[in-house]
């Protein structure tokens, strides 16, 4: 006997408790289900796997959660992401603005950055990852190329957190700093340091990172139409 199809709750249900503990395969099935029942993809993204991130993020800040967990929850976002993805840009959800992300040279570590890229997209951001050992010029070559709103460095290693005065060093030479927000991100990385290297603007976890781009650009562009 087949099992009556499942409510529009219950499959919102299912996706946040399935990307609470990173159940990819099962929440590709809810999506699609979703989707089947012709449930809106922006419903999916505010109503379940964005506050499933931010519960992950909030049991990581408790202590209840460590990098596994937040990988794999990530993960399974990410797959459900890339279904909804060209709907969500086929449903006119217009992206808010464009951001540049990559972890600076001599830093191979992505997990933070892949996660703030999941709820950048979520909330909105057209994302360009670079990936990890991202030299400086590499980063100004992205900027002449996109043409992003928000330029993002990431570091993991306090060992590389250099690399941010480097970067930003690279872009004042190409005459580009001017042109780009610059955030910083990373383990190591506190306030202090960003102000100390010129940022714009710093975020501690992924979701304050959403928050704070969303701010810095609503007071760029304020500034620019005044």
């Amino acid at each position: 006997m087949n099992s009556p199809p499942m409510r529009p709750e219950e499959i919102l249900q299912g996706l946040y408790d399935q990307t609470l503990v990173g159940n990819g395969p099962r929440v590709l099935e809810l999506t699609h289900q979703a989707l089947g029942q012709e449930m809106e993809p922006q419903s999916l993204l505010f109503d379940a796997l964005i506050p499933a991130l931010e519960e992950v993020g909030a049991r990581f800040e408790r202590g209840d959660f460590f990098v596994p967990e937040m990988l794999i929850a990530g993960r399974a976002m990410a797959g459900a992401m890339a279904v909804l993805r060209p709907l969500l840009a086929d449903t006119g959800v217009a992206t808010i603005g464009k951001f540049v992300m990559g972890t600076v040279k001599g830093d191979v570590h992505d997990i933070g950055k892949n996660l703030v890229n999941i709820m950048l997209e979520g909330a909105g951001f057209e994302v360009i990852d670079l990936g990890v050992q991202v030299a400086p010029e590499k980063f100004v070559e992205a900027v002449r190329q996109h043409k992003p709103d928000i330029l993002g460095f990431s570091a993991f290693l306090t060992t590389t957190m250099p690399m941010f005065k480097a970067n930003i060093n690279a872009l004042q030479k190409a005459g580009l700093r001017d042109e780009v927000i610059v955030m910083v991100g990373g383990a190591p990385v506190t306030q202090e340091y960003a102000d100390a290297v010129g940022a714009d603007g710093y975020a501690a976890d992924a979701s304050a990172t959403v928050k704070r781009a969303k701010d810095l650009l609503n007071k760029r562009r304020a500034l620019v139409s005044a």
